[in-house]
């Protein structure tokens, strides 16, 4: 049994993509999480009006969210779920855990290091970091305080689901996001597919 998080605030917040896509949200801030980081959920679209809701648990990706790097998909996948949440109705769940959970500098110290030929979990390894050491009972926790025990997850990452399941949220149905391939990132997507076995389908088209 995870320890019960409380709302902090809530405030309204209309979004605005650099693409021109524009969406009303709703900020939530909490207390009680159980890292004490500042994570955040996003409302979109008509959160009470639907049974379950469509929830993107989305690691923070400075490079990515921010700048736009085309290293990795993390800015096109926050992109997408805002839209794809908007529409169906849900909770964006903002993570402060950047690098998959290693910080900032210290994923920028493994991308000189993919830059020598390293895979990203190679790479990791090879600073003394895991794979991946993101953890979700803030998720769980958030999920909770919303009122939100069930959900659509949008995800391509199994771990992440089984992580939320055994924290006793009842993953309905797991949504795949696009595939946001670039040259820059293709490496990286397809390490994983094989490493960690997430569902990007990286078929060339005929």
């Amino acid at each position: 049994m995870i320890a019960p998080a409380g709302i902090r605030t809530r405030v309204p917040v209309p979004l605005r993509f650099g693409d021109g896509f524009t969406t009303p949200a709703e900020i939530v801030t909490f207390t009680g999480l159980a890292d004490g980081k500042e994570h955040l959920a996003i409302g979109l679209g008509d959160v009470t009006g639907v049974d379950v809701p469509l929830v993107r648990v989305h690691s923070e990706c400075m490079t990515g969210d921010v700048f736009g790097s085309a290293r990795c998909d993390c800015g096109p996948q926050l992109r997408e779920a805002v839209e794809r949440i908007a529409e169906h109705g849900g909770w964006l769940l903002y993570l402060r855990q950047e690098g998959r959970g290693i910080g900032l500098y210290a994923k920028l110290d493994a991308y000189a290091l993919q830059d020598t030929g390293l895979d990203t979990y190679a790479a990791n390894r090879a600073l003394g970091h895991a794979d991946d050491e993101r953890d979700y009972t803030a998720a769980a926790q958030m999920l909770a305080a919303l009122g939100a025990p069930r959900v659509d997850l949008l995800t391509n990452n199994p771990d992440k689901a089984a992580q939320l399941r055994d924290l006793g949220v009842d993953v309905r149905v797991l949504a795949r996001t696009g595939v946001h391939a670039t040259e820059a990132n293709l490496r990286y997507l397809h390490a994983k597919v094989e490493r960690t076995g997430h569902t990007i389908d990286l078929t060339p088209a005929a």
